[in-house]
């Protein structure tokens, strides 16, 4: 009778998972993510997910009266089941700055990050953490070469953060202050806590001044190997969109009007310490003026492109990590039906290729935000309890994603 109370206890927790009612909360992350086989794997299973951005988190929690916000979105982000969250472990200069100057700290917004990672934790909801960004926003790779310049040292171009040695060193350093960090909350140090998915060098990385992607490539090598020489239980990724490169001359024109920007995806991620791969994309930025069918081609093509080099050359997971469609604009009802329509038909995408090998691993849409943060909004702003379309179609692609687990557990544990 135990077995058998056992087997309709599971078969109702796979019922509950796949109509999207939870029997119980998330359970906390206790294993780390790692990675064989060219898939992310979880307690001895392939791990495929849905997720979501959210990069402010850490400043919003800076300030203790606005930490509701966060823990309200990690409340809505587990009830659509979603399990993985991008956000940012950086805020260079400016205000609230993490790093103050190259390794001066603000406490105060530290302690806001680690109330991010322990009400991640609490819901059951991984982090991936991007370390540095590509843009002068929150600082960036603009603010390193202005403190560089601060200290005396010659620099010509914000590419330079690349190359220069004394940047460099600037940003090993915050690498370290942040992987070595004891959370408050916790008392765990970052580098080992599992709720923490994977380090990310930089969001967006590109370089102007090499358009072959040789010079981000040896960035990448001396950062991913510094990364890995701290943590080694963590997965690193680059934070990249995508962009092919010399490696792949016959693919640049797939690029969005076939844009050289510095990487390239076949040689930047074959990396040794470079876990796993990324693409970003919005169709509507980067082809404005074309139809919504060629959007969708343009779209279906870049994703199925980097998902064969991922598992037939990188051998590596791969992350549809920001995409989007705003709903600024006049028509706001037409806009959000609209933008439900193209989440539709990415999930779609995700999910069939998911469904045919593990390693596409998932999508995190750009991007989830809490009631009360309109200074916030970019137009791509996700608010679940306000926009019960969008989040039903975000929740039916969670379960499917999560089905996918259950039937790939049962098939390598013959669990019922």
């Amino acid at each position: 009778m135990h077995g058998e109370r056992k087997m309709r206890w599971l078969i109702w927790e796979v019922f509950f998972i796949l109509s999207g009612l939870s029997s119980s909360p998330s359970p906390a992350p206790e294993a780390f993510v790692g990675v064989q086989d060219g898939h992310f794997q979880l307690n001895g299973s392939p791990f495929v997910f849905n997720g979501f951005n959210s990069y402010w988190m850490m400043s919003v929690a800076a300030d203790p009266n606005q930490r509701h916000k966060v823990s309200n979105v990690f409340h809505d982000a587990a009830s659509a089941a979603l399990t993985v969250c991008r956000t940012w472990a950086f805020a260079d200069g400016g205000s609230p700055a993490l790093q103050i100057s190259p390794g001066v700290y603000d406490e105060i917004v530290f302690q806001g990050l680690d109330f991010v990672i322990c009400e991640a934790k609490k819901y059951g909801i991984r982090m991936i953490l991007s370390l540095v960004n590509n843009y002068k926003d929150y600082g960036g790779r603009e603010q390193y070469v202005r403190w560089a310049k601060a200290a005396g040292v010659d620099i010509y171009n914000d590419d330079d953060f690349y190359t220069n040695q004394l940047i460099k060193s600037y940003y090993k350093n915050h690498v370290q202050r942040v992987l070595t960090r004891k959370n408050t909350i916790s008392g765990l140090r970052y580098m080992d806590d599992p709720t923490i998915m994977g380090w990310e060098l930089m969001n967006e990385p590109r370089c102007q001044l090499d358009s072959s992607g040789n010079t981000i490539n040896r960035w990448v090598e001396e950062m991913g190997s510094y990364v890995k020489s701290i943590d080694k239980q963590h997965l690193v990724g680059i934070g990249m969109e995508g962009f092919c490169g010399d490696s792949s001359p016959t693919k640049i024109k797939s690029n969005p009007n076939s844009y050289r920007l510095g990487t390239d995806f076949l040689t930047n991620n074959l990396n040794k310490d470079i876990d796993f791969a990324t693409i970003h994309a919005y169709p509507d930025a980067w082809l404005p003026g074309q139809s919504e069918a060629t959007k969708m081609a343009f779209l279906e093509e870049w994703i199925t492109i980097h998902w064969t080099d991922s598992k037939t050359i990188l051998k590596k997971p791969l992350i549809f990590e920001e995409f989007g469609k705003s709903t600024r604009g006049q028509n706001q009802t037409s806009n959000v039906r609209d933008r439900d329509s193209f989440l539709s038909k990415v999930y779609s995408i995700i999910y069939n290729l998911a469904r045919n090998g593990a390693t596409m691993a998932g999508g995190l849409v750009w991007q989830v935000m809490a009631e009360g943060m309109e200074s916030y909004y970019d137009g791509y702003e996700i608010v679940l309890p306000q926009n019960p379309s969008t989040n039903a179609i975000i929740t039916q692609q969670s379960n499917k994603m999560a089905a996918l687990n259950i039937k790939t557990q049962h098939h390598l544990n013959n669990r019922y």
